[in-house]
């Protein structure tokens, strides 16, 4: 068995300027689903039906910052934070998803933002976290019509005016991979679509692509020189890890990194504004296909790489459904999560012909890491190979900026979650210590340009298909009382904050399969 040791030392300090942060999603905090004008989005229609999310929970309180955002802001201080993600709901800014502006939405991010400022924390925008104003979907079915992009222009171009005199930096999508494969292939996110597994993924990346570019034209064109701030996309991939060293299993691999990462990383950062030519190749006439324009427009259209990363999978060769041992991608905490899921379960292994994940023609082989809550392989190393992957292969002057990494741990109760003796505090404080020292080494050992790193997440929240059930904040959300409480991991991330200094937990061991 193969082992990677972490070299025992006892502090490493970061470059200066390092940016160190957290994050949420309006979905999973804000609640107020329905208040001040706000209209729904595609998520409260898909929580709202049952069986789609695990206990029949859904987002329509969750951790009420929408009415708590100023306490929060004070933890955020409190915690010596000094850079905040989060993202807007497009329908409280748009109930409809077009037309009338929602002035009480307006309202609230510019007493967030101005919150934020006057503590010295500095805001970080994502405009898409998932929440699709429900109306488009069933106008015209969201990101599977052309429609869908000039849409996202007109909202993106009320935000940077509204909000871009006092942010610096915007997200266009939150994982584009979730959207589009959860919620058009597998249907374990909304909108909960399985039917045509083979074209509906490729469809709706191709339109996000193609709306990402152009809002990315017009914050350039209009706003950048007078806002003077950044702009980019965050895209999420786990690190694919070949199961042998056989060609073949290499090769695997290498396509299970090009369809997940690469597919939306290629047409942004690769030499020629479009797929992987491997994904050309395997989708064929499936997979849509770019104007000369939009391949223009793609082609550097993102001033950072924006990156989430939270596991590692072992990948190889297979030829047909039945060989899997475990379901691929590490779905199987989400099989039993959404009903939706096991619905199109069928499409996913590639009964009912072709599909997203059929092209990929990988499978995922059972491990020897540690898990988290969610069911996902602890293998820090794995971040470090990925760092490298893209750095070694796509060019942003910006540099690599983490904006998501963090765990799920078990937390049977609250005096578990806060005890700093307690099994669950000491796993979550190790984790979140080994992948941050992986980060170091990219830098410094590697000479990669990380430039940050934002913890998932500020607190407890609404964790999608599982409802309330994965736990994934520095502090802790009693949903009774919707109290929060700092869990020892809240005061270890502030300490490393406000020193710019890892400081070792531990020699780590961690086995490769």
């Amino acid at each position: 068995m193969q082992v990677s040791k972490e070299a025992s030392t006892s502090a490493v300090e970061f470059p200066k300027g390092f940016k160190w942060g957290t994050a949420t999603a309006a979905y999973q905090v804000e609640g107020a689903w329905d208040a001040d004008g706000k209209g729904p989005s595609i998520w409260d229609a898909y929580s709202h039906k049952k069986g789609n999310v695990k206990n029949g929970d859904n987002g329509d309180v969750a951790c009420d910052h929408y009415n708590r955002f100023e306490k929060d802001v004070d933890m955020m201080a409190e915690m010596g934070i000094k850079n905040y993600r989060f993202s807007i709901s497009w329908p409280r800014i748009q109930p409809l998803g077009s037309g009338k502006v929602n002035q009480k939405g307006i309202e609230f991010y510019n007493k967030l933002i101005d919150a934020l400022l006057a503590r010295g924390i500095e805001p970080l925008i994502t405009l898409y976290h998932w929440d699709l104003p429900n109306t488009l979907q069933e106008e015209y079915g969201g990101f599977l019509s052309p429609k869908i992009i000039d849409a996202f222009v007109q909202y993106a171009d009320i935000c940077f005016s509204n909000f871009g005199d006092r942010v610096q930096n915007f997200i266009t999508f939150n994982e584009p991979f979730c959207i589009c494969a959860l919620g058009f292939a597998m249907g374990a996110h909304a909108p909960g679509r399985t039917s045509n597994a083979g074209t509906e993924p490729y469809t709706a990346a191709h339109h996000l692509l193609i709306a990402h570019a152009k809002m990315v034209d017009l914050y350039r064109q209009k706003y950048q020189k007078n806002q003077r701030g950044k702009i980019f996309i965050t895209l999420n991939s786990e690190w694919w890890e070949p199961v042998s060293d056989d060609p073949r299993d290499v090769e695997v691999a290498e396509r299970a990194m090009l369809f997940n990462l690469g597919w939306f990383a290629e047409p942004i950062y690769g030499p020629n504004g479009d797929y992987p030519e491997i994904m050309r190749k395997i989708a064929g006439k499936r997979l849509p296909t770019f104007t000369e324009e939009e391949k223009k427009l793609l082609k550097g259209s993102s001033d950072m790489f924006g990156l989430n990363h939270y596991s590692t999978h072992i990948t190889g060769r297979t030829s047909t459904c039945q060989t899997i041992k475990r379901l691929p991608h590490d779905v199987s905490s989400i099989f039993e999560a959404s009903a939706s899921f096991r619905k199109g379960f069928s499409a996913f292994c590639g009964l009912m012909g072709d599909n997203y994940f059929k092209d990929i023609g990988s499978m995922t082989f059972p491990d020897k890491f540690d898990k988290t809550d969610m069911g996902w392989g602890i293998a820090p190393w794995g971040l470090r190979k990925l760092l490298n992957w893209i750095n070694n292969r796509y060019h942003c002057d910006g540099g690599i900026i983490i904006t998501e990494n963090g765990c799920a741990m078990k937390e049977t109760s609250k005096q578990e979650a806060l005890d700093p003796e307690s099994e669950t505090s000491r796993k979550r404080i190790k984790f979140l210590h080994d992948y941050i020292l992986q980060v170091h080494k990219a830098i410094n050992q590697d000479g990669i340009a990380v430039k940050g790193y934002f913890c998932w997440s500020l607190m407890d929240n609404f964790e999608w298909a599982f409802g309330f059930g994965k736990r994934f904040g520095l502090n802790y959300v009693d949903y009774k009382t919707l109290e929060r409480s700092p869990k020892p991991a809240s005061h270890w991330y502030k300490n490393l904050i406000t020193t710019n200094t890892l400081s070792t937990v531990e020699d780590s061991c961690t086995p490769l399969i």
